[in-house]
């Protein structure tokens, strides 16, 4: 930091003193060599880089999907005779996420998810219903003229969603959770998403 000029005597006195002060203190330096300024400076930028890198990593990590893909997206139900008609099954609730549903002509493999925010509503077989308890959405079990999974009540703006569901060749049920089929998209009536009871 340079020296200022003054331009009139007593408060060139003043200043003058006040400049002394500093420098016995060790705080008025006159002097920056280029190594010092040139070192301070790559440090800021190193500190900025570093801030800028993190923040970069947690915004990628927030947009990158959370998905395991090296887990098993099928997985066997059992055979169709184990679910009895209008009936809905809770063997996979936990560990695969879905509800095997048997409606009157035909079953069903349900997403747990609810389409409002991503809850996991409960079954509720005394009223024949999938009940969210976050926020209160309703969705329909199987029952006489309606679709299992069509959302009546609550603020979930679509019915659940269903996976694709098969049958092998020694008759068993396959689940694939690879693939889904939304109602609002007309894909119910897909003979990939349902499996004739």
């Amino acid at each position: 930091m340079a020296e200022p000029t003054t331009t009139d005597s007593a408060g060139s006195k003043v200043r003058e003193e006040a400049i002394a002060r500093l420098k016995a203190q060790g705080a008025w330096n006159t002097t920056m060599d280029r190594r010092r300024f040139f070192s301070t400076a790559a440090a800021g930028w190193a500190l900025f880089a570093a801030a800028f890198g993190g923040l970069a990593s947690v915004f990628g990590a927030f947009m990158a999907p959370r998905v395991d893909f090296g887990k098993a997206q099928t997985f066997r139900a059992g055979s169709p005779d184990k679910f009895q008609p209008n009936s809905v099954s809770e063997e996979f609730k936990i560990s695969e996420k879905v509800w095997i549903v048997r409606e009157a002509e035909k079953i069903v493999a349900i997403s747990t998810v609810c389409t409002h925010l991503g809850c996991t509503p409960n079954w509720m077989g005394d009223e024949k219903k999938f009940k969210c308890p976050c926020h209160g959405s309703g969705f329909y079990g199987p029952r006489p003229g309606v679709e299992a999974g069509v959302n009546f009540e609550g603020p979930a703006p679509r019915p659940l969603e269903r996976y694709k569901i098969s049958l092998t060749a020694d008759g068993q049920l396959l689940v694939d959770k690879g693939q889904k089929f939304q109602e609002e998209k007309g894909e119910w009536s897909n003979p990939e998403s349902f499996v004739a009871a």
